[in-house]
């Protein structure tokens, strides 16, 4: 369950209030449009226009090949292949793949969102995303594999909560501790997040798999912004809870 609890008094009391009272357009819009995407998609299996069987997956296998980043084809210089980075944001490979991207960018895009305002946090979000596909992409020049999902957007958002609220506490379930739920200020949580993402990346090889690599660009994309951002105004420090969620994407 996902909860956001009201803190009396300070920035993220006000925050917080804001965002529980659907003041959080932006990424309220954002998984409206990712969900309405996927359920119309040949992915979610809801739509019988896109066939069974066969029929199915091709159509599945050439919307990946439309919408999602293809590396090789990226570097060709055709407008279309440079616009799949944006485009792959909104595509997810499966119900999972969507729900927990979905829950993440639930859990700290509202607060990073009222921080933020809704035209820049929809902007940072979009580009972001685009610079941590880009840099996969980049990695991975060779490759002929289809990438997609929201993740590096969602990683941003993450690294921008991270500097902006460092103190604001979330509940978190760790596989190795039986899945206890424990209370942890955000950024042991998300610093802990960061450095599984890297050891991943640096054993993940040559394929592009799971795209660990966007998601380190990402968050640090995420984060150095809010730094450049912000880092001259005020940060929220207070330790009070702020949000809850799930430690892990």
């Amino acid at each position: 369950m996902i909860e956001r609890r009201a803190v009396v008094g300070g920035l993220t009391g006000r925050l917080v209030r804001a965002a529980t009272a659907g003041g959080a357009q932006a990424t309220y819009a954002l998984i409206g449009l990712c969900c309405a995407i996927f359920v119309i998609s040949p992915l979610s299996g809801f739509n019988p226009t896109h066939g069974t069987a066969d029929t199915l997956l091709a159509a599945q296998a050439g919307y990946f090949e439309r919408w999602g980043v293809i590396p090789t084809d990226l570097w060709n210089g055709s407008a279309h292949a440079l616009l799949t980075p944006l485009t792959a944001l909104f595509v997810h490979g499966s119900w999972l793949h969507l729900l927990g991207n979905m829950l993440f960018l639930y859990v700290f895009g509202a607060m990073a969102e009222e921080r933020m305002g809704h035209t820049e946090f929809v902007f940072f979000y979009l580009g972001c995303g685009y610079l941590a596909l880009l840099a996969y992409a980049a990695a991975h020049a060779d490759s002929d594999q289809t990438l997609v999902g929201a993740s590096g957007a969602i990683s941003a958002v993450l690294g921008a909560f991270l500097y902006l609220f460092p103190r604001a506490r979330v509940t978190s379930l760790f596989p190795f501790l039986f899945f206890l739920p424990l209370r942890f200020p955000a950024w042991i949580v998300l610093i802990f997040w960061f450095a599984l993402q890297w050891m991943a990346a640096q054993g993940a090889g040559s394929g592009p798999g799971v795209a660990y690599l966007a998601h380190v660009v990402g968050f640090a994309t995420g984060f150095l912004y809010a730094w450049g951002r912000y880092r001259c105004g005020a940060r929220v420090k207070t330790p009070a809870t702020a949000t809850e969620g799930e430690s892990q994407p």
